[in-house]
């Protein structure tokens, strides 16, 4: 196959890379920053719910610097410090609210705890990971304005497309509600991201597959992709010992195989941030696959490469869109 049909779109690499995406838009390297900035969650706080989704532990994927008991400026200076030590280049950055639900709480909070991250002459934009049901018009309309001041993307937990795994794995909401946060962003011209776990209980590889399709009739602009993975201190890790025989645990290449087939289906446009996902070893409950990210991206791209595979290869554009 020649090398024009999955270069297209424009894409540097076989799929829509999120590092060509921010140096595209920026022009050189962004790093994010991750932030505690001590929201919760309508899930644990009872409201909708108390315990959180099955699956859920904040601990497992927090850096060490990113405490709520420091202030979001202090977070920001020792996250700069950390990752200028990783990453040389690393000069600007992205603030990443992403510990629980970060649009759950009063408008003027939300405002000034927004307001204190970007004060940083580092940081050039804002990223606010949160539920779908925790948006509102009044939260949409502001963050359209700050939209207009800064870089932002409202990253979304999806998780599934499928109502009865969202029951499942205790999300208190449905698809619909999903649906509803991604269009009512899109309407105030709101960058969209979206946060996916392949392999939740009861979803075969048919089920997963499908997704693809939803998720480019969605619009989303970006996607984020993890493997089930079994966290200690978690209902899911709990039933996982009760009962293993209901759950998936991926080798590498049989999840890698998975993502070739998803991504082959998922509109070419949708920029993917992550293919999969790492924790914290000391919370991981089963054995991970043993590799760092980029490791586990770099087998990714050869799968790709040994496939003559590339995002959209399947790709069909829907009627009404």
């Amino acid at each position: 196959m020649s090398q024009e049909n999955y270069y297209q779109w424009g894409h540097k690499r076989r799929f829509n890379t999120f590092s060509d995406y921010i140096r595209m838009r920026f022009g050189s390297r962004v790093q994010k920053l991750t932030i505690d900035a001590g929201f919760t969650c309508p899930n644990r706080d009872g409201s909708k719910g108390r315990g959180g989704c099955t699956y859920c532990n904040n601990n497992a994927f927090n850096p060490s610097y990113c405490e709520p008991k420091r202030s979001i400026s202090d977070q920001i200076e020792l996250g700069i410090e950390f990752h200028q030590k990783r990453y040389s280049k690393a000069n600007s950055f992205l603030a990443y609210f992403q510990a629980y639900s970060n649009t759950y709480g009063e408008l003027s909070i939300l405002k000034k705890k927004y307001s204190e991250a970007l004060k940083n002459d580092n940081v050039v934009g804002i990223v606010i990971g949160t539920r779908p049901d925790c948006v509102d018009n009044e939260i949409l309309d502001y963050l359209a304005e700050l939209n207009e001041k800064t870089y932002l993307t409202l990253e979304f937990g999806i998780e599934s497309c499928y109502d009865e795994t969202l029951l499942k794995i205790n999300r208190g909401h449905d698809f619909k509600t999903t649906q509803l946060a991604f269009e009512e962003s899109r309407k105030r011209g709101i960058r969209t991201g979206g946060h996916m776990i392949i392999g939740l209980p009861g979803e075969s590889k048919e089920m997963i597959l499908r997704e693809a399709s939803i998720l480019s009739e969605l619009k989303v602009d970006q996607l984020k992709f993890h493997q089930l993975q079994y966290v200690k201190g978690t209902q899911m890790a709990k039933d996982f010992l009760k009962n293993p025989n209901e759950y998936t645990e991926f080798e590498l290449m049989e999840y890698l195989g998975l993502m070739v087939e998803f991504i082959e289906k998922l509109k070419p446009e949708i920029v993917i941030e992550r293919i999969a996902g790492e924790t914290v070893r000391e919370y991981n409950m089963r054995e991970s696959w043993g590799l760092r990210y980029d490791r586990v991206l770099s087998e990714f791209e050869k799968l790709l490469e040994q496939k003559d595979s590339w995002q959209g290869k399947y790709f069909k554009k829907l009627k009404n869109g």
